[in-house]
């Protein structure tokens, strides 16, 4: 955030411009780098490079690879072996060229084939969800991102989250995997639940199911951020087995009855969930072997039958 801003400090080159890749590259604009040239394949990714990165010219890996001081990687994890080496191979990498990628799976192993070529090798991941907007630029202010480097490259890693207002967390490359399944367990799948409840909501005939739901999720959210397994509340925690099976009833006969578009999975995901719940409730052996029952299925309401869930 204390960039010189008389003069570009380094051509980089935005390898994906997805949303992750465009807002970061727009960050690092901001703080007085050069943006040398943008990689786009989708209409969106085009689209989101002209408001984003404007003025800065759509080209091919190669030609980004050779205008380039620093390389920022914002592609599919499962795409970023391929990409790594296949830059590699074409010997346009420079030695010193500093490589970045932002994948919370990977440290900067995925990136050995342009270590070995002379580069610099940096993993940054922002604990974010982005939007692919200007509206997440000021998210990145304050926001964890991981940095995975190797010896006193750390230093640069950690020297380019500062820059763009982010505060680095060190996370050794043995740890990325857990890491990033902890994040997308959390961020991921809270929004499977909210839109689970939101499809219920909608079959009441509630014309805004979000904005019914936002002061109880954002309440359960900020306790559960601050006391973890003891916010948890609801029926399963009070040993309530019997609201348990009509919730298992209800959500099956959702199911049944969704109209297009209805996943036809909250119910098994209920089930899932209060499995999980039940083993962080501190209920009684007895209470909590009655809601194990039900959940499991043994008290299960006849006039429900889960035929996918028993075959």
């Amino acid at each position: 955030m204390s960039a010189d801003r008389r003069a570009p400090r380094l051509g980089i080159g935005v390898i994906g411009a997805g949303r992750v890749g465009a807002v970061l590259g727009a960050a690092l604009r901001r703080e007085g780098h050069a943006l040398t040239g943008a990689y786009a394949v989708s209409d969106a990714s085009r689209q989101r490079a002209e408001e984003l990165l404007p003025g800065v010219p759509l080209l091919d890996v190669p030609r980004i690879v050779e205008r380039s001081e620093m390389l920022l990687l914002a592609v599919p994890d499962d795409q970023l072996e391929d990409l790594a080496a296949g830059i590699a191979a074409t010997g346009l990498a420079p030695g010193g060229q500093l490589v970045v990628h932002t994948s919370g799976r990977y440290g900067v192993e995925v990136l050995a084939p342009l270590e070995r070529a002379g580069a610099v090798t940096l993993a940054m991941h922002p604990a974010m969800t982005f939007t692919g907007t200007a509206a997440d630029l000021p998210r990145l202010v304050g926001c964890p991102m991981a940095v995975t480097a190797r010896g006193h490259f750390l230093a640069i890693a950690q020297a380019l989250a500062v820059e763009i207002g982010a505060r680095p967390v060190t996370v050794p490359e043995g740890d990325r995997i857990l890491y990033h399944a902890a994040l997308a367990h959390a961020a991921n799948h809270l929004v499977v639940l909210v839109d689970q409840s939101r499809e219920a909501l909608v079959r009441l005939g509630m014309d805004d199911p979000g904005g019914y739901l936002r002061p109880l999720l954002e309440a359960a959210l900020d306790n559960a951020l601050r006391q973890g397994a003891a916010a948890l509340t609801g029926p399963v925690r009070r040993g309530d087995a019997g609201t348990v099976a009509a919730h298992l009833a209800a959500l099956a006969d959702l199911d049944a009855t969704g109209g297009p578009g209805h996943a036809r999975d909250t119910k098994a995901t209920y089930r899932a969930l209060a499995r999980a719940a039940l083993a962080r409730s501190g209920l009684s052996a007895e209470a909590a072997r009655r809601v194990q029952d039900v959940v499991d299925g043994a008290d299960a309401d006849p006039h429900a039958p889960d035929p996918e869930e028993d075959a």
